[in-house]
């Protein structure tokens, strides 16, 4: 039985819930990274490190890294107020124990990290605004991937309500070269190069789309560039799946066209998508009523939707899940799965709780509640 750890990002920092996908009573260890607000985390099953990343303009950017899930460092990349206050009052910052550093690198270029992807070559970290790094020292060090900053669009990437973030890293393990990362609000871009140079891959295919005046809908040349969660199907190298502001789609040729997927889900809204660990026309959502409609499940029931033949078809599974006066959101990062047979699927709510399925959505169990709102769900699986 493989024993899964999953990494719960917060507003209040990282939180560490341990059991089995049969199991009950998981335990839960936290909260972690000094209370920074964690939007996205990582970890290498090989050998059980694991990495959180997030910051505010308090606290600047960072990335923290742990070898056993319990002692954390943090490798900053930009300063935040925090830092100038305390090089500016060192009276009180040695009151509370708090030492002033060096500037950060990159201080005054980066919010806050909003995603982060391990590979065997090296660490990849995504920023607010939207830029690109990469580690080959495990998180110590780090270096800008220029490549994707210097693409002839950036001049016209816009925002998104968060602000312009790039929040989602897809690797293939066995094709390093190739690197998709999703920023909202300028779509997908592509890299078969290792970062070096990079395609904007948002063109729709030939189907017809699906009419619609919502300014994030995109039109009928190209999807919306609002992208929510962007993923990739394993056992299939150009198999891409996201979810955008407006509308789930499938690529099948590494995101060089999008099929539009959301007939037979209740909305157009919403923010994850999970895929399958082997199968890879086999993928989650949890559909939203609505933008500007208050953004909780249709109908206050929540369920999550899923597709056994890459989106072709969907199915409510709502077993395990509030059906009545359900308000909550799930964000872009905050589903996951794992390599269960059958596999686990997992997801956590801005109201803080975080919801399992051992049978690969079929039945839920909530196995913590309580949590600082979750901004980011992943498993990490070690035998």
């Amino acid at each position: 039985m493989t024993h899964v750890t999953v990494l719960v990002g917060t507003t209040k920092g990282a939180f560490l819930l341990s059991g089995t996908p049969e199991g009950d009573g998981w335990s839960v260890a936290g909260p972690f990274c000094d209370g920074w607000p964690i939007n996205h985390m990582g970890g290498d099953p090989q050998t059980g490190r694991i990495w959180a990343v997030g910051g505010n303009d308090w606290f600047g950017a960072g990335v923290w890294r742990s070898g056993d899930g319990t002692d954390w460092t943090l490798a900053k990349l930009a300063d935040g107020q925090m830092d100038d206050w305390v090089r500016n009052d060192p009276d009180t910052a040695k009151l509370l124990g708090v030492t002033a550093q060096p500037p950060a690198p990159f201080t005054g270029r980066l919010d806050a990290l909003w995603s982060v992807r391990h590979t065997p070559q090296a660490l990849y970290a995504g920023s607010k605004p939207a830029r690109l790094f990469r580690s080959t020292d495990g998180g110590e060090t780090w270096d800008e991937m220029a490549g994707l900053a210097d693409h002839p669009s950036s001049d016209s990437w816009q925002p998104g309500a968060a602000g312009l973030t790039l929040h989602s890293i897809v690797t293939v393990h066995d094709a390093p070269e190739k690197i998709w990362v999703a920023i909202s609000a300028a779509g997908v871009f592509a890299s078969e190069d290792g970062g070096d140079t990079w395609e904007r891959r948002n063109r729709r295919s030939n189907a017809p789309a699906t009419p619609s005046s919502h300014p994030a809908s995109g039109d009928g040349i190209e999807t919306g560039h609002c992208v929510h969660n962007l993923q990739h199907a394993p056992g299939d190298g150009d198999m891409l799946y996201q979810q955008n502001h407006h509308g789930v789609f499938r690529s099948r040729d590494g995101g060089r066209s999008w099929d539009e997927i959301t007939d037979g889900l209740p909305s157009t809204f919403g923010f994850p998508i999970g895929v399958h660990p082997r199968d890879p026309g086999t993928i989650w959502t949890l559909p939203l009523n609505g933008d500007t409609e208050g953004r909780y499940p249709p109908e206050a029931s929540a369920a999550v939707w899923r597709s056994r033949d890459g989106g072709e078809s969907w199915h409510a599974c709502r077993d395990g899940l509030p059906q009545q006066s359900c308000f909550f959101t799930v964000l872009r990062q905050a589903m996951a799965t794992d390599h269960a047979e059958p596999a686990g699927v997992y997801f956590g709510t801005n109201t803080g709780s975080v919801f399992a399925s051992a049978d690969e959505g079929d039945s839920w169990q909530e196995i913590a509640r309580h949590l600082p709102t979750v901004l980011c769900v992943e498993v990490l699986e070690q035998a």
